[in-house]
């Protein structure tokens, strides 16, 4: 599929309009994540107590939030051509995140979330798929059956999902059987109050064990970026998930107040850009929450492309927490190909 590769040599703003040949996906295929990776070699020294992590994390350079925030806004005033309109709609619907989270949900409700994943709009197969389909653990194999067979991948939310209080052993079990059930990815959520705390070492350590307790899963990391509270500390989180292992670091669970905003987002993205340049590790970015409408989503990508680079262009390395952004996606999807707005009516309702 091709919205699922990345432009790796221009920019989003002159992005093509037709899919890459079968040589150019090879050549633009993002390079494998080194596996079996807790720690690159470089920080060793760094995790070895809590005073010497604390040192490193405090010792990352301030941010300077008007600076910061000037610059988001200032990508988000970016325009796509209209000839790369559609392109940029196909790539943001292959980079979301189908996520259903409530008390309420059911069976019935879970698979055709996963038959809406797998076809997006039912009237139009060249509509891409999305990337995944998110759900809590006990709903995991539901999940894999309304979407076998396809490259649908299926997360899961674990670790006393969203609050995140309870005893690791707890965590680790909810992981367990996410992973048993046929979890391809897992998003855990940190323990802020530790963090909050200053407690480094044991956030650090939490996040060792899940990501051992994954197995061939890939893991997100969620920050909860809402109750950080200041942008040296979603850096210092940032740089905490990737020393500990983390494929993904991911802003918000969306249960929160304030979720991902352009500004936490382009914090994030330097640093997984900076991380890769120190490691040569490549760590994925998920905003996630308050991304509604494809204006937003293309705003995103812009961050993403004048920031990290285009090797992140891709759904391997960047996603959408972001039900409710698919329907419109579609709508404007439907737009270019006819010309006129479907409005709601034309699309599911999650």
């Amino acid at each position: 599929m091709y919205s699922r590769y990345a432009r790796r040599y221009a920019p989003l703003v002159t992005m093509r309009t037709t899919p890459p040949t079968e040589t150019e996906k090879a050549a633009a295929a993002p390079p494998p994540t080194p596996a079996g990776r807790a720690v690159p070699g470089a920080f060793a020294d760094v995790t070895a107590s809590a005073s010497t992590l604390r040192r490193f994390l405090h010792g990352l350079p301030g941010v300077d939030a008007v600076g910061l925030e000037a610059r988001a806004a200032a990508l988000g005033t970016r325009s796509v051509k209209a000839s790369a309109k559609a392109y940029a709609i196909d790539l943001a619907i292959s980079m979301i995140d189908l996520t259903t989270l409530e008390g309420a949900d059911t069976a019935g409700k879970v698979r055709a979330l996963g038959a809406k994943a797998v076809h997006p709009d039912p009237t139009d197969r060249t509509t891409p798929r999305t990337a995944a389909v998110c759900v809590y653990p006990d709903m995991v194999a539901t999940a894999k059956e309304a979407v076998a067979g396809t490259d649908v991948k299926v997360a899961s939310v674990a670790t006393a999902f969203p609050a995140g209080r309870a005893p690791l052993e707890v965590k680790l079990a909810d992981v367990r059987e996410a992973v048993a059930a046929g979890a391809d990815e897992i998003d855990m959520v940190i323990d802020r109050g530790a963090f909050l705390s200053g407690d480094y070492l044991k956030v650090f350590e939490e996040i060792v064990a899940v990501k051992e307790a994954c197995r061939q899963a890939r893991l997100k990391v969620i920050f909860e970026t809402g109750e950080l509270s200041t942008y040296d500390n979603i850096r210092r989180a940032s740089w905490l998930g990737m020393m500990a292992g983390a494929d993904f670091i991911k802003t918000s669970t969306g249960k929160v107040g304030v979720n991902a905003t352009p500004a936490n987002t382009l914090l994030m993205l330097q640093a997984v850009r900076d991380f890769r340049a120190q490691t040569g590790v490549q760590v994925g970015v998920k905003p996630a929450g308050g991304i509604r409408t494809s204006k937003d989503a293309v705003k995103f990508l812009v961050l993403v492309n004048e920031t990290a680079g285009a090797d992140w262009l891709d759904n391997h390395w960047f996603r959408f927490g972001a039900s409710s952004l698919l329907n419109d996606l579609l709508m404007q999807r439907q737009k270019l190909a006819t010309g006129r707005y479907s409005g709601p009516d034309y699309v599911t309702v999650d």
